[in-house]
Formats: C-alpha cells, structure tokens, sequence
C-alpha cells in the first residue's frame, strides 16, 4: 500500500480545530463567548429565530489585540430567508447586528441559507485565509 501525503498549509490544519473550539454557535455550547459574540448571537436567535446557527469569532487571526472581537464570520439558517435574494438576507443579518457593526466589528463574513437549501447541502464552515496584515501587506 502506498500512502500519499498531501502538503497543506499551517492555517488549513489548525484552524478547523480552533474554529471547533473558538465557535459560541449551537453546535458548540460549552464554549465560552465574550460580550460581543453573545449579543450576535442573542440577536440573531430574537430576529431569526434559526435552526441552525454558527458563530466564529476570528479576530485571534489578525492583527488586533489578545481577546479583541472584531472579525466575525456566521452560518445561519432561517426561515426569515425563505424567498429573500442572497443580498437582501446579508441586508438582514447587517440591519439586525446595525450596533456591532457601527461599534466595533470591523469584518462580518455571512453564509445565510433556507432550511430547505441547508437540507440538501449542509456544510462546515470553511476556514477564512490567514491575515495579511491590513493595508496590503
């Protein structure tokens, strides 16, 4: 038997693990979020009431201080969406979190999809590319 190695880069072998760790969503409720996670969560939870829901803080991969919450990317599934364009339940999720996003979240990446279209293809979420820095850099 012959084993193939595939070579990845660091990002894509640590971070699905922390993002299992660092997630504040349904799926991993013995996590531990800080302020701002929570009040995404919690409004989302009141505006969509989702069945399924994933929340990431991911600020840890930029240059940004120890603890800050800033980055935030989001899989939520609701009924809310049914019959609603893709832009216009991005409109939702932004009109819903119009505070955070005015002080202090600084990047929200947003995956919202029907039930219906979660039951034909459910997914994890993907890991985001490692930080460059801001600027360009």
């Amino acid at each position: 038997m012959t084993a193939i190695f595939v070579r990845k880069p660091v990002q894509q072998l640590i971070l699905p693990a922390l993002y299992s760790l660092r997630s504040c969503g349904y799926l991993h409720t013995m996590a531990k979020c800080g302020p701002v996670e929570s009040i995404i969560k919690n409004k989302l939870n009141e505006a969509l009431q989702p069945s399924h829901m994933e929340i990431v803080n991911e600020s840890f991969m930029h240059n940004v201080p120890p603890g800050s919450e800033t980055h935030f990317k989001i899989l939520v599934v609701s009924e809310a969406f049914d019959g609603l364009p893709l832009i216009k339940r991005h409109r939702l999720v932004n009109t819903t979190l119009d505070e955070e996003l005015k002080t202090g979240v600084h990047a929200l990446s947003i995956v919202a999809k029907t039930p219906t279209q979660w039951s034909e293809n459910p997914q994890q979420m993907e890991s985001s590319p490692a930080c460059r820095g801001g600027f360009g850099k």
